[in-house]
């Protein structure tokens, strides 16, 4: 299979964007927290927890808050931008904690009512009800977010950047 040439400086643009990678290493390193707290909270390893929504810490409140916050390092906590990426993010939190937890109660209780009624002997008809945080889930998702992608972009820098310097990368 031939590589597009043209294709391939884009490529080297995104693994040169270090508020996108540590953005998303904030999310990824949540995410893995979550086994640790499954683990300490409820005494059981649990590794599906690494696909699920839901649980402590936010995911998706780590990656927006980290986005933003690399956003106002690199631009400038006065910039547009980052008043974009802050905004971004408080909606994605308050949909989490909000209308998302809400869903995921009111299913915990449809399910409930499934379960007791006699009649319904199927389970394919079970709403996942693990969809949204608890504004303790998304507090600590937020703080970790900058937490991992402030130092990460300060110190590290990009993915191309960390490559380089390794020797894995040169151009």
């Amino acid at each position: 299979m031939n590589s597009n040439p043209a294709l391939e400086p884009h490529f080297i643009y995104i693994l040169d964007n270090a508020v996108f990678a540590w953005g998303l290493a904030a999310c990824g390193i949540a995410q893995l927290s979550k086994l640790l707290f499954e683990l300490i909270f409820h005494q059981r390893w649990k590794p599906s927890v690494l696909i699920e929504t839901g649980g402590m810490p936010s995911s998706h409140s780590a990656l927006v808050t980290g986005t933003a916050a690399g956003v106002g390092l690199q631009l400038g906590f006065n910039d547009p931008l980052f008043a974009l990426a802050s905004t971004i993010a408080f909606v994605v939190m308050y949909d989490a904690s909000g209308i998302r937890r809400s869903a995921g109660l009111t299913a915990a209780k449809v399910n409930q009512i499934s379960k007791d009624d006699p009649r319904n002997l199927s389970s394919e008809n079970t709403l996942k009800e693990s969809l949204g945080h608890t504004k303790l889930e998304v507090l600590v998702g937020s703080l970790l977010g900058p937490l991992v992608s402030l130092p990460g972009i300060f110190f590290i820098g990009s993915p191309l950047h960390l490559l380089r310097m390794t020797g894995l990368f040169s151009v």
